[in-house]
């Protein structure tokens, strides 16, 4: 190895390895607060679907190249916002 790691003054892989079987990263230096935003994505939902048109849904999507899930997906929104243009007519 061409250095040594500021905190365990190591000289080889091995001896890195060693020092932290046997000590914390806490043990050293200050401890910096941080700060960071999580976005979820989505949250799941779970609805129960009868069998013969889980089938049904299976080869739609397998035809269309995509998941279940997201045919799924794509056919509720594109109901919601024909019921929304209706509604608000």
């Amino acid at each position: 190895m061409a250095s040594k790691t500021p905190v365990s003054m190591a000289r080889t892989y091995r001896d890195i390895g060693s020092f932290w079987d046997e000590h914390d990263s806490t043990e050293s230096g200050e401890q910096t607060e941080v700060e960071f935003n999580v976005h979820i994505e989505s949250q799941r939902r779970y609805y129960p679907v009868d069998g013969q048109l889980c089938q049904k849904i299976r080869e739609a999507a397998k035809k269309r190249g995509v998941s279940e899930e997201t045919l799924l997906n794509l056919w509720v929104q594109e109901k919601i916002l024909q019921s929304e243009a209706t509604t608000s007519a």
